[in-house]
C-alpha cells in the first residue's frame, strides 16, 4: 500500500488522543517527546482533510494544560522527597544538576517560568511540578498554563500548519520526506537539550554545592 493510501486510514480520533495524551504526560512530568508527536501529527493534518486542525489543536492545549495542573497537584504533595525519587530513578533527566537549573529558572522569571517553559523541552516536563514543590500559588500557575498552553501547542499547530498547506502538493507526492523532516526537527531539539545538560553537568562536577543548591527561590513572585 502507498504511504498517501495508508495516511488516510489513520483515524483522526487516534491522532488527537495520542497527541492529547503524550503532551498530557510530557508536561505532568514524564519525559515523552510531545514536541515531535505534535509536530507529526500537525503535518499529517495539513495532507489529510479527515483529521481537523482546530481540534489538534485543541486536544494538544486540554493536554497541555491538564498536564501541567497534575502535575503541580503532584509537586505540591510530594515536595523535595518528589523530586529526590525522581532524581534517584530517572538521573538523566531529574537529576540534580537538572532541578538546580529549573529552580534557577523559577528564581529568575518567577511565575512565568511556567510560561515560559512550555517552549523549553527541559522545563516542560519541570514546571508543573516543581511550581507546586515550590508552594507557587495555584491561581498564578493557572494564568500562566492557560496561556502558555495556548501560545505554544496552539501557535505550533497554526505555524505547522500554515507551512504544510502552502506545501501540501509536494507534501502528498513526498508524504515519507514530511515525516522525516519532522522526525529530525524533534531529534534536533533533543540534542540542543542534550547539550545543554551536558553543560549543566560539567557546571555541576566543577562545583556541586553552587550547582545543585542554589539561592531560595520566591515562587510567589
Amino acid at each position: 500500500m502507498h504511504i498517501q493510501e495508508w495516511l488516510e486510514t489513520v483515524p483522526a480520533i487516534a491522532v488527537y488522543l495520542l497527541v492529547g495524551g503524550v503532551i498530557g504526560l510530557e508536561s505532568l512530568g514524564i519525559p515523552l517527546p510531545g514536541e515531535i508527536v505534535l509536530v507529526s501529527a500537525t503535518l499529517l493534518a495539513a495532507t489529510q482533510d479527515h483529521i481537523n486542525p482546530y481540534v489538534l489543536a485543541a486536544c494538544a492545549i486540554t493536554g497541555a494544560i491538564v498536564g501541567d495542573s497534575i502535575g503541580y497537584m503532584i509537586g505540591r504533595k510530594g515536595g523535595k522527597p518528589l523530586l529526590e525519587w525522581l532524581g534517584r530513578k530517572f538521573p538523566k533527566h531529574f537529576g540534580p544538576h537538572h532541578v538546580a537549573t529549573a529552580e534557577r529558572s523559577f528564581q529568575k522569571w518567577g511565575m512565568w517560568a511556567v510560561f515560559v517553559g512550555r517552549f523549553i523541552a527541559l522545563l516542560r516536563i519541570f514546571a508543573g511540578p516543581l511550581a507546586g514543590v515550590l508552594k507557587m500559588p495555584y491561581w498564578k500557575f493557572l494564568i500562566a498554563n492557560v496561556l502558555g498552553g495556548i501560545v505554544w501547542a496552539g501557535g505550533t499547530v497554526a505555524v505547522i500548519y500554515s507551512v504544510g498547506k502552502v506545501a501540501e502538493e509536494w507534501l502528498k507526492k513526498f508524504s515519507w520526506l514530511g515525516l522525516v523532516a519532522a522526525l529530525l526537527f524533534g531529534l534536533g531539539s533533543f540534542v540542543v537539550m542534550r547539550i545543554k545538560a551536558k553543560k549543566a553537568e560539567a557546571a555541576h562536577a566543577a562545583d556541586p554545592a553552587a550547582a545543585a543548591q542554589p539561592e531560595p527561590v520566591r515562587a510567589a513572585d
